[in-house]
């Protein structure tokens, strides 16, 4: 069975209730009657257990109240090809579905207009934007940290390729300040010379194509769903109908259209580093009013 992001979801749920429970995997089978590898398959999502199977474990486990009710929902829809997330724990399941779909990936795109994408991000980035109202000091790190982490896709022996499609307007942003964006553009550089990731960016005044209706992730790999992940600032949204997929792909072509080639992609970012060094060199009553 191909892996879904709810299969995903509700078997990485399954699997940190019974590490909570302080069961091994074959311990928790054998209570359960099921063979310890038809458990795995389920904890990996690769495949998902009947629901009247997950209230078993998840009763067995102690899991009660609002979290049991929200993973048997889960349970209940693990054969949608749609997945819309509008509450906090909804959202954080769709999250960890999401990272995990990346780290199994082979190919990955990211289309991003106003922001440099999540795993092309230094730390200083990361951490600037994290630090904006609204999320609390105590977990601006541990963000920091798990976007960092996400960078082993593409770090590893054998690499995710990725498609970083870029907005021109997420150069230009002064996110965390100019030696924090320099540093961040200096990695863009660094990294985009990397095989297995392919820069383009889509400059200004090319009119219109699908990558302005917003950002959007697609994602793929072996045994796993090919799947669209869209994030609002109120809820997210996975996608794997094969008509919603087909749609997405389309839009990265014709987004593609409107972008730069690989090589005049990383020549305008190198551009936009010298023009901040030479800003950065001038007098500062110069640089301030510097075009």
């Amino acid at each position: 069975m191909t892996k879904t992001p709810k299969s995903i979801a509700l078997g990485g749920a399954i699997r940190q209730a019974r590490q909570a429970h302080g069961e091994t995997l074959r311990d928790f089978a054998g209570r359960m009657g099921v063979d310890p590898a038809m458990m795995s398959r389920w904890e990996t999502g690769a495949r998902s257990p009947q629901p009247e199977n997950v209230a078993r474990m998840l009763t067995a486990l102690g899991v009660t109240g609002e979290r049991y009710k929200g993973l048997m929902t889960l349970a209940y829809g693990t054969g949608q090809d749609q997945w819309v997330a509008t509450s906090l724990p909804e959202q954080q399941q769709q999250m960890f579905a999401f990272v995990s779909c990346e780290q199994q990936a082979t190919r990955l795109v990211e289309f991003s207009p106003l922001l440099i994408p999540g795993l092309l991000q230094t730390t200083d980035y990361t951490r600037a934007i994290m630090s904006a109202p609204g999320v609390p000091p105590a977990e601006i790190e541990d963000r920091v940290r798990l976007r960092a982490d996400r960078k082993e896709v593409i770090l590893r022996p054998h690499p995710a390729h990725l498609t970083a499609i870029i907005g021109e307007g997420a150069l230009y942003q002064g996110i965390g300040g100019a030696a924090v964006t320099e540093g961040q553009l200096r990695y863009l550089l660094a990294i985009g010379r990397r095989a297995n990731v392919e820069l383009r960016i889509v400059p200004h005044g090319t009119g219109w194509h699908p990558g302005l209706e917003g950002p959007f992730h697609l994602i793929e790999g072996v045994n796993l769903i090919t799947s669209v992940f869209v994030e609002t600032r109120r809820s997210t949204l996975w996608l794997h109908k094969e008509a919603d997929v087909r749609a997405y792909k389309q839009a990265v072509e014709l987004i593609l259209r409107h972008a730069l080639s690989p090589g005049d992609s990383m020549r305008f970012v190198a551009h936009q580093v010298r023009r901040m060094e030479t800003r950065r060199d001038l007098p500062d009553h110069v640089a301030q009013g510097h075009p």
